[in-house]
């Protein structure tokens, strides 16, 4: 079998506050704003690491996807209000300077950074919509 040449372009996390997620992506993570698109009163940011074009997070209105129903919005919304619903793990080479950074942000700190016992040590924090996310120390 031969190897396929794949690659991440873009995930998904959801957004309940565009405003707040642009500017914790864009002014305290440092991403850039790929893309701004609103449709029917809703709104769509795409934002990525500054130097990775390739690589791209698309936030979206949670549930706007016409074949959820309003039940299971309400469940996506429930979700991400306990800070359970969606994450992603970023990695940075200074961990601990990316973190202070991040510390005198509005960002909740849900872990210093910490050598876990599988090996990574990392930290973690919630964006303004309760998605967890997580920074490894690239070693």
């Amino acid at each position: 079998m031969t190897a396929m040449d794949i690659t991440i372009h873009m995930t998904f996390l959801p957004h309940n506050d565009p405003d707040a997620s642009l500017a914790f992506y864009r002014d305290t993570l440092g991403f850039e704003v790929r893309n701004d698109v609103g449709h029917g009163g809703l709104r769509w940011l795409t934002v990525g690491p500054a130097g990775q074009p390739g690589t791209s997070i698309v936030l979206h209105p949670p549930g706007a996807d016409p074949g959820v129903t309003d039940d299971e919005r309400r469940t996506i919304l429930e979700m991400m209000a306990k800070g359970n619903y969606a994450a992603i793990i970023l990695a940075t080479a200074d961990l601990d300077g990316t973190f202070a950074r991040l510390q005198v942000s509005d960002a909740e700190v849900v872990q210093e950074p910490t050598e876990q016992p599988y090996g990574v040590r990392d930290c973690a924090f919630r964006d303004p919509a309760g998605n967890l996310i997580r920074i490894s120390e690239l070693r």
